[in-house]
């Protein structure tokens, strides 16, 4: 009997995540999964100065390696690189690098067979689903979604209509009940806009959970795309 092929997944970094911290973050859940589920993880495309990491840099140390770097999905504001995923914002800029990267990925690393968010990640995840349902051809429709801490994306115009639908997609939806960065209440109403949604809660806050409860539920998930 053959062995089972571990399913692909592409995972989408948070706003102010490194790719190497995106995986550091990720690997109890990695581990979790490990045999079931390759996860390939990317972060977003602008870079993000971290101003508190750079006062007490001197001229020695360098410049930050490409996997270090901080790095966003797309910003709030037109004069400064910031998100806030609660206010509605005046600009969603670099949202279409942003998704050309998403793009990019699935070409090149792909295929996948399923993609995962963390927080802005996730909406960006969330977002993908739908162009993908809408006929995008940039986005091959995955076979499901799994996203952590997700909210819907606020103020994005034409495509903002595009999430009134609901995606017929099997969908994960993992949250904290004291996740004061994105409350649980904007990861419920994310959900209500997928057909079928499953949601996973846990008593933390903002992060990834993999403890035994969550991992039997990942599995749970997950064995049903199994080939």
């Amino acid at each position: 009997m053959a062995a089972r092929q571990p399913l692909r997944v592409l995972c989408l970094a948070g706003f102010r995540q490194s790719e190497r911290g995106f995986r550091e973050k990720s690997g109890a859940l990695r581990k979790a999964l490990r045999g079931r589920a390759d996860l390939v993880c990317l972060s977003g495309p602008h870079p993000i100065v971290d101003v508190a990491g750079l006062e007490g840099a001197g001229p020695e140390s360098g410049p930050c390696p490409p996997e270090e770097q901080l790095r966003g999905w797309w910003f709030s504001e037109q004069e400064a690189d910031v998100f806030s995923a609660l206010k509605e914002p005046t600009v969603c800029r670099g949202l279409e690098e942003a998704l050309g990267t998403v793009a990019q990925a699935l070409n090149k690393l792909g295929p996948f067979d399923g993609l995962l968010g963390f927080s802005q990640g996730a909406a960006l995840a969330a977002l993908v689903c739908a162009l993908s349902q809408a006929g995008d051809p940039r986005f091959p429709l995955p076979r499901f979604v799994i996203l952590i801490s997700g909210f819907c994306p606020r103020g994005l115009g034409l495509q903002e209509s595009i999430l009134q639908d609901p995606v017929s997609l099997p969908s994960l939806h993992v949250f904290g009940d004291t996740d004061r960065v994105i409350p649980s209440q904007e990861s419920m109403q994310l959900a209500s806009r997928f057909t079928g949604a499953i949601t996973l809660t846990h008593s933390g806050g903002h992060f990834i959970p993999a403890a035994a409860p969550q991992r039997q539920a990942y599995l749970k998930f997950l064995d049903q795309f199994a080939d």
